[in-house]
């Protein structure tokens, strides 16, 4: 499947994060910075050495954003998805154990933070994709195989 893709809540969060660094964090440490340079020898003043790393953390990650916002293409839910389990839906899956799984299909740029989102190219997500209610699904990994029985599907955030 396509790594470049991403919900609209996702592609948001990411346009909300480039914002935040660029409009609000880096003029602030740029500021520090130029404080800190202004009170000299700058080998061993540690406001400085600290911003100016900062700056460059933020720098990198404002570049990263810039580039990969432009290659990510946002997949908008469409009610012919209704029923099967594709991007952006959140599934259920039980096991033979009773074992409940839940879990939203989303982009590799969504899932940082948040345990209950997992990526379009997660062998689990692979399983189930197109897929619908009732449907048994087999998750190979390397140490094992395992089986689910898909118990839900939906594309609204109230159904979580």
């Amino acid at each position: 499947m396509d790594t470049n893709v991403i919900t609209p809540e996702g592609h948001a969060a990411l346009k909300e994060e480039l914002d935040t660094l660029w409009r609000r964090e880096r003029p602030e440490v740029t500021r520090l910075v130029q404080w800190a340079a202004s009170l000299g020898d700058r080998s061993e003043n540690a406001d400085y050495q600290y911003n100016k790393k900062r700056l460059r953390e933020i720098d990198r990650r404002v570049r990263f954003l810039r580039n990969r916002l432009d290659k990510l293409r946002v997949v908008e839910y469409s009610p012919v998805q209704e029923g099967r389990a594709f991007f952006g839906a959140w599934i259920e899956l039980v096991d033979e154990d009773d074992n409940t799984l839940r879990f939203r299909i989303v982009g590799p740029d969504e899932i940082y933070g948040r345990k209950d989102y997992v990526s379009v190219n997660a062998p689990i997500v692979r399983a189930c994709l197109g897929k619908v209610v009732g449907d048994e699904v087999v998750v190979r990994t390397p140490e094992s195989e395992k089986s689910w029985e898909i118990t839900d599907i939906c594309y609204q955030p109230e159904c979580r």
